[in-house]
């Protein structure tokens, strides 16, 4: 049985996501269900159980 979070996809394939710009660790933020990049201050979204890692697709968190 795999570790799935509430919307069904696998918690094991986000942890092997790398930000694409730093390449450093992101971090799941359930509520908003993004994937968040504190090194390049960049959060990307997942739509559908998808994670969405283009730059044009990415929110920028910080100033």
């Amino acid at each position: 049985m795999t570790d799935t979070t509430e919307r069904g996809y696998d918690r094991h394939m986000l942890e092997a996501l790398v930000c694409p710009v730093t390449h450093a660790t992101l971090r799941y933020d359930a509520q908003a269900q993004e994937l968040i990049s504190d090194a390049a201050g960049l959060a990307f979204p997942i739509r559908d159980g998808i994670p969405i890692m283009l730059l044009d697709e990415a929110r920028q968190i910080r100033a």
